[in-house]
């Protein structure tokens, strides 16, 4: 391969105080908050449908269910759309929105809607955790006096979540992994600043290749995070990894 790689191309000035450095460590830090904060919605979003999802009432089961089925089936990159483009001409405070600055109007956008495409697979998660539990332990609980949202708060939730820490830690990843398509509606994350760094100097295997690292990075601090947690915390012959 005759390539020359030139890793300098980094610290050349993209514009009168900016490196292209800068230029991707500003992707890096949006991509981060993009994903945590998209994060705390699916967690306590994905927890409230899981919780549904299990409860006698066959009304509040199937609002759960049709929930995961529309937001799950639905392609993301249309999802993203829908949320940019056709959500804030029907909603009460779209004109609002559209009066924000664009980088604010496209990073609300892709925080809910990543939050609530990953809460359908949160959702799914929890549930499997709550159902995977003996029902003697709910009796239980409501033998005891306890309410049934007392039973989820104290009893079942507790546990269900060390037991489905695993596939959450995957969705977790998912999520970061699944933020480069926000680039799509305009936001300048990681991927996109990778792409404009390409277009301004042509020097597409070094910008791709500090653009995987810095996902690398990100993959490993949150499996490292999320592999303490769940070392503190497994249940001993009931963890779903051997």
């Amino acid at each position: 391969m005759s390539y020359h790689w030139d890793w300098g191309v980094f610290l050349q000035h993209a514009s009168k105080n900016q490196t292209f450095l800068d230029w991707m460590l500003s992707g890096f830090e949006v991509t981060l908050a993009l994903g945590l904060s998209a994060w705390l919605i699916a967690l306590a979003l994905g927890t409230l449908l899981g919780v549904m999802r299990t409860l006698p009432s066959r009304s509040l089961r199937a609002i759960g269910a049709a929930y995961v089925e529309l937001f799950r089936n639905v392609p993301l990159l249309v999802q993203f759309f829908i949320w940019y483009f056709a959500i804030p001409e029907i909603m009460p405070y779209g004109v609002d929105f559209k009066h924000l600055p664009p980088f604010t109007q496209q990073f609300i956008a892709a925080v809910v809607c990543l939050g609530v495409f990953t809460a359908a697979r949160v959702c799914e998660q929890v549930r499997s955790g709550i159902n995977s539990l003996p029902r003697g332990q709910k009796y239980a609980g409501l033998a005891m006096g306890l309410t049934m949202m007392q039973t989820y708060r104290y009893i079942l939730l507790p546990v269900s979540f060390r037991i489905v820490l695993p596939p959450i830690t995957s969705e977790f990843l998912n999520i970061f992994k699944n933020s480069a398509i926000a680039s799509t509606i305009g936001l300048m994350e990681l991927a996109a600043q990778g792409r404009q760094l390409v277009d301004y100097t042509a020097h597409s295997y070094e910008s791709f290749t500090a653009v995987t690292l810095l996902y690398a990075v990100i993959s490993v601090c949150v499996m490292a995070v999320m592999w303490m947690v769940e070392r503190a915390c497994r249940v001993p012959g009931m963890s779903l990894r051997k």
